[in-house]
């Protein structure tokens, strides 16, 4: 089921808080029991059959964590080994479910083989309940879990707003709020910052991002098809899936934000104006924010992080993202995205070093400076995202081949009025030429305005955690950078809302899928 579906804003949603706040009048527990149904069965909508494997993982989760718990109170020395026992089982089980199609097919390319099995269906969300309970056992292993009642381990694994997409969840942010009495009470300010956050996702979702991807994907149609792509081609597409994926995966977060704030739980901030990143250490701090804290807390800190010096420190960088690539996708696109970002990464940490041994004072900087370093690093962004979204590595060179000029530059006949005869001599002799634009365009600039005006928001604009800041919306705690633009619970604003809420069901003319459910 899609938070963009009618069967969900106008059946499965409303009666699930319902009944959830009427059996909290009553019983928390059962409260909680009929949550964690709801979740199952919302789980359940895309394919019955992957509701027990999600059960299982859960008992056998909660299992291994109450003995590793057990084991540590009693100092026992047998605890990395359940750990291990653990872990193992859940990688076991996503790396069957994710990885066996692409290990096969590439083992058959490579050796000349001719193995073959029935293509797996990967479980919706498999990675995200996975990465959630593998923090739990090495929470538990390290004596950090402090609560062990099923019903709460339970909703914070199924807990319906995040078990498609994320965030991946800590059980220390979420289990406390379920053992809590006001959770279970209805909220007037909970349901009104909830319901404001759910519109403003939704629009991002279905006006935004489905609204700008018809330009991207002939694009990345044509690279597939092995077709040639010029200059504007290669760069409207790959920008206009750079702000389809950021509206995508910025209007899911609000969205499972604004439904769980209805229940009256708080989740974690999972994405925070990335593209305003100056540097891509900052972009990894602000896209796909729990996941990156995950990959830092369980993986690069387990693997060293920068504790044995500066070559270990960029090895250690190198792996965690090349696993965080793999993790997006089974294919050699994905590791390439990930190789790249962790290249990246290496260069802008080296990079700080070197001023840093210069003399350089990292904290101070001009506004020329953070605006070319915002550009730098949103270009390098885009180029990574074209490996992301690629149908093969193919594909991506073509479109890339395209981006760098190789295929001919051909602008639009309506702008040669801006460049003097004397530019446009030059421009011409350099291969630069004017004329219609493309024909997968269609013959105005719609692209253009497109890309400037959703350009404009994302560099421009406060996010919508920023604009209600002043309630909190997150665990974390969020700062407004403009007084004019904070939420208030006024009429104005439940007008405004309701505009919001009314022009983007009127835009769900279908149900698309969120581009991270694939993951």
């Amino acid at each position: 089921m899609l938070f963009n579906s009618f069967q969900f804003l106008f059946c499965f949603l409303p009666i699930t808080l319902l009944i959830f706040f009427q059996f909290g009048r009553h019983s928390q527990t059962l409260a909680g029991l009929w949550l964690f149904g709801a979740s199952l069965f919302f789980y359940g909508w895309w394919n019955p059959a992957y509701v027990g494997l999600l059960m299982g993982s859960i008992l056998f989760n909660y299992g291994v964590g109450t003995v590793l718990s057990k084991q540590k109170r009693n100092n026992s020395g047998h605890n990395k080994w359940i750990l291990g026992f653990g872990v193992s089982i859940n990688l076991l089980l996503l790396g069957y479910y994710k990885y066996t199609n692409f290990f096969i097919e590439n083992a058959n390319a490579t050796l000349g083989l001719n193995w073959h099995i029935e293509p797996i269906i990967l479980p919706l969300g498999i990675s995200f309940f996975t990465f959630t309970q593998i923090a739990f056992l090495v929470d538990a292993y390290r004596g950090q879990v402090k609560e062990a009642n099923l019903i709460h381990y339970g909703l914070f694994v199924t807990y319906f707003p995040h078990l498609i997409a994320g965030p991946v969840l800590h059980h220390n942010e979420m289990m406390p709020q379920f053992a809590l009495r006001a959770t279970y009470r209805l909220n007037w300010e909970n349901l009104s910052v909830g319901l404001t956050i759910f519109s403003i996702g939704l629009f991002k979702k279905v006006v935004l991002a489905d609204g700008i991807s018809p330009y991207s994907t002939p694009i990345f149609e044509i690279a597939t098809q092995k077709g040639t792509l010029t200059f504007l081609e290669a760069w409207g597409g790959a920008l206009a899936y750079t702000f389809q994926l950021y509206f995508d995966f910025s209007g899911y977060s609000d969205m499972a934000i604004g439904i769980s704030r209805l229940f009256g739980v708080k989740l974690p901030l999972n994405f925070n104006s990335p593209y305003k990143a100056v540097n891509i250490t900052e972009f990894w701090r602000c896209w796909h924010m729990t996941l990156s804290r995950f990959l830092r807390d369980y993986l690069y800190f387990a693997l060293g992080g920068n504790r044995k010096g500066s070559v270990r420190r960029y090895i250690n960088l190198l792996a965690t993202m090349l696993l965080g690539g793999f993790w997006h996708g089974a294919g050699w696109t994905f590791i390439i995205w990930g190789s790249l970002h962790g290249i990246y990464l290496v260069i802008n940490h080296g990079w700080h070093q070197l001023r840093r041994t210069l003399g350089h004072n990292l904290t101070q900087s001009t506004f020329q400076g953070r605006l070319a370093s915002r550009i730098l690093t949103f270009v390098f962004v885009v180029i990574g995202w074209v490996f992301f979204r690629a149908e093969n590595l193919d594909a991506a060179l073509a479109i890339l081949k395209g981006m760098g000029g190789f295929n001919g530059i051909n602008l639009h006949g309506s702008w040669q009025w801006l460049f003097h005869w004397r530019i446009q001599q030059a421009m011409a002799s350099a291969g630069i030429h004017f004329g219609p634009l493309p024909a997968i365009y269609g013959e105005h600039s719609v692209i253009v305005i497109w890309i400037i005006a959703l350009w404009s928001l994302v560099w421009l604009a406060p996010n919508t955690q920023q604009i209600l800041a002043a309630f909190n919306p997150t665990i974390e705690e969020i700062k407004s950078p403009s007084k004019i633009l904070l939420w208030r619970p006024n009429w104005h604003f439940a007008v405004l809302t309701g505009l919001i809420f009314a022009f983007a069901l009127c835009s769900m003319r279908r149900v698309s899928e969120f581009l991270y459910f694939q993951f």
